[in-house]
């Protein structure tokens, strides 16, 4: 992994002696950094794929954008993966036509019109003089049990890889409108915890209706981040498949296929 420092591309590259099978843009969400999605790298690159996590657009847009469309030269097919806002921002790249080079999108945690409207209301009751959600013990573990129901997670969520309180900040102003999903003419993977309660999975699934081409996995207990949860091998696998079956076409034709007994 290279990762000089917190605004810098991270990037996981594929094993010695195999060749890249595609490449994988992640996007992070509110208050993560790009060192955040290390084992979901580890393990997507593991598999050939070369992942690269960028810069947080909910706090530089610009940056995130330019990191973004460098990285659409890497072996295809191109990928953009986001989480919370990440996914919000990443979808809009794509529906706003700002950016063409991408073969799909892989959106976790999506965030709602209510869930921002939610996180609006936790951050006007938790603030503090700087505008910031409260840090203090009781705020922090309801923000790590938002987020995920694994230790490791968790631990590694404890150091310099998230800025505590950021899940509650409001939804980056005309975001929600921009990510159209129905303006989308890519493939759309959505992978979405059936127990997050930061954006609920009945008004997610709402969203992803819209799209023309788009594929919706619950993640079963799952919480808001679906990609480092206590369910990441399976959020994984399900990546992989999908990414499997976009290497043949974007009809995503299926490759195993469960017969009937």
């Amino acid at each position: 992994m290279t990762q000089p420092d917190q605004d810098a591309v991270a990037s996981w590259t594929e094993p010695e002696g195999l060749s890249p099978r595609g490449t994988i843009v992640v996007i992070p969400g509110r208050g993560e950094r790009p060192g955040v999605y290390e084992r979901f790298g580890r393990r997507i690159s593991g598999d050939a794929y070369r992942v690269h996590a960028v810069a947080n657009p909910a706090e530089d847009a610009a940056l995130a954008e330019e990191q973004v469309l460098t990285l659409l030269d890497g072996p295809k097919p191109v990928v953009l993966a986001g989480s919370d806002t990440g996914a919000l921002f990443a979808a809009g790249l794509v529906a706003s036509g700002r950016l063409s080079g991408a073969s799909a999108l892989v959106l976790a945690g999506l965030p709602t019109a209510a869930a921002a409207t939610e996180a609006e209301a936790r951050a006007g009751q938790g603030a503090d003089a700087d505008g910031e959600a409260a840090a203090d013990g009781s705020s922090w573990e309801a923000e790590l049990e938002a987020r995920t129901a694994c230790p490791t997670h968790r631990g590694r969520l404890a150091g310099p890889v998230l800025r505590r309180g950021a899940l509650y900040e409001p939804v980056p102003d005309g975001w929600l409108d921009l990510a159209d999903l129905k303006a989308v003419p890519v493939p759309v993977l959505g992978l979405h915890g059936a127990a997050d309660t930061v954006s609920p999975l009945a008004a997610a699934r709402e969203r992803y209706a819209a799209a023309p081409h788009a594929e919706l996995f619950s993640i079963a207990g799952g919480r808001h981040d679906a990609f480092n949860d206590i369910t990441h091998r399976t959020a994984a696998a399900t990546v992989i498949l999908f990414l499997e079956r976009l290497r043949l076409g974007t009809d995503l034709p299926p490759i195993a296929v469960r017969e009937q007994l």
